[in-house]
């Protein structure tokens, strides 16, 4: 199995202002982020919207970064449904394209319990033969799965990471506990990232990273070694843009973040709308607090 870890970026999908994919913008982010040290691209995760890519879109998107990456990096494929069927689909196809692991969320706005989600899971990875790193973020899907459910998961073969986003550090201690030799543990909360890593958390699946990918790269790097030093002071001069990257919600500050700095077209698909005017300095400050712009 490739290797996971560091800063993996939740890559945006580029779109142009009628909310056609930007396959051009797509080639330069990754090369950008490639050029800047980001240990791993995930595509077609909830920043990369996801949740209004028809199916053929979403196929493609991953299709074009598997072969934009061309193996410099590992590709983690969002995959995630709430209905296990289409995650299934969505899955066995990234595995045809390439990718090396799939990202998949817990389902959303159905709410299943914990032995549902446990069956959910479990039918996922005996269906696709390829590393799979579960997604528990529950502000987004209404559910949260337990420690105790992850614990079970863990012990399946090709279930290989948690990307555990509550922004809990009392949660991720737990699951580092609980599973720490069994699955790795990967933050999806900016904020209490550094922290994460440094309690033994493998990386950071990042919307920060879209904007900051070197910074972030070397936080997670100092973090995951044990730096503590060197992640706090890093850590530090990033927060304030881990904070006004959610004034909205995500993706809207990050697609106008980047935006911004000249790196991508206007469009975001609706029901999403572009960042309200009334955030715009907010954001450009804590762009030029980290260089992004001047």
């Amino acid at each position: 199995m490739v290797a996971l870890g560091g800063s993996m970026v939740a890559l945006v999908t580029p779109m142009h202002a009628d909310g056609t994919v930007d396959w051009d913008s797509l080639g330069d982010l990754v090369d950008w982020h490639i050029a800047e040290g980001t240990d791993g691209i995930v595509a077609v995760g909830t920043t990369g919207e996801s949740a209004t890519l028809g199916f053929r879109e979403h196929d493609e998107v991953i299709e074009r970064v598997v072969e934009l990456v061309d193996g410099r990096l590992p590709v983690i494929a969002g995959t995630g449904g709430n209905a296990t069927d289409e995650a299934i689909r969505l899955t066995r196809h990234a595995k045809r394209a390439g990718a090396d692991a799939c990202l998949l969320v817990c389902p959303y706005y159905n709410k299943p319990t914990q032995e549902g989600l446990y069956r959910h899971f479990h039918a996922l990875a005996m269906a696709v033969d390829i590393p799979q790193v579960l997604y528990n973020v529950p502000s987004r899907t209404g559910v949260d799965m337990l420690p105790e459910t992850v614990e079970r998961l863990a012990a399946i073969d090709n279930i290989v990471a948690l990307k555990e986003a509550k922004g809990s550090l009392e949660r991720i201690h737990e699951l580092i506990q609980r599973c720490g030799d069994d699955l790795m543990i990967f933050s999806g909360d900016d904020g209490t990232a550094m922290e994460s890593m440094l309690v033994g958390g493998k990386g950071d699946i990042s919307v920060t990273a879209n904007v900051a990918p070197r910074l972030m790269h070397e936080m997670c790097t100092a973090a995951i070694n044990g730096e503590r030093e060197t992640a706090e002071k890093l850590d530090a001069t990033l927060q304030w843009l881990h904070t006004a990257l959610f004034l909205e919600p995500n993706p809207i500050p990050v697609k106008w973040a980047l935006y911004e700095m000249g790196r991508i077209g206007p469009g975001i698909r609706l029901p999403m709308t572009p960042l309200e005017e009334r955030f715009h300095e907010s954001v450009r400050e804590a762009l030029r607090n980290v260089g992004a712009i001047t």
